[in-house]
């Protein structure tokens, strides 16, 4: 049976593609609630998902969650970029004494049967914009690096990125669940 990822983000398809070879995309025009929790979002991405079409389907959810702020935006990152952009994010963080934040992908998979989740975070801090790439790429910059995702190329970015680790947990579960 083909396994869907649901998203609209060509680059993030790709991504996906290095490490699920077989996987395939959707675009299906879903309602995404506004929810602190990654789970929440994701859980009902999926439940309106089988509501819609059969097959096995995963969707994700990759967010910023900032130490100085109590973790927040998390899964609000969209909109908060959509208000402030990388500029006024990194200017907003160097008001705090920290700039340390962890970037988090939650990724859902279901068959219908119930949902599994799978993580992959990496630490980080938020600096100025540096580079280019989707969404808030260039103003996070690894621990142990000295260069943020968006001075990274997508080879590069992928070895370490939160994303990676938890496909590697899916595609683990994947071949696991003949």
């Amino acid at each position: 049976m083909v396994v869907y990822f649901m998203t609209g983000n060509k680059g993030k398809f790709e991504e996906v593609r290095e490490i699920l070879e077989s996987v395939e995309q959707i675009d299906l025009d879903l309602p995404e609630i506004q929810e602190l929790d990654s789970k929440k979002v994701i859980e009902h991405k999926l439940n309106e998902a089988i509501k819609n079409q059969e097959g096995e389907f995963f969707c994700e959810d990759t967010s910023i969650y900032i130490d100085a702020l109590n973790g927040f935006p998390g899964p609000l990152i969209k909109w908060f970029m959509g208000a402030l952009g990388n500029e006024g994010i990194s200017n907003l963080m160097e008001k705090y004494e920290g700039q340390d934040a962890t970037a988090k992908t939650v990724i859902g998979y279901t068959d219908g049967n119930g949902i599994k989740f799978f993580e992959g975070e990496l630490r980080g801090k938020i600096v100025q914009p540096k580079g280019t790439g989707f969404g808030w790429d260039p103003i996070f910059q690894p621990e142990g690096y000295d260069v943020t995702f968006g001075e990274m190329d997508m080879e590069e970015k992928n070895k370490i990125s939160m994303r990676k680790k938890a496909l590697i947990k899916l595609r683990g579960y994947l071949e696991g669940s003949d």
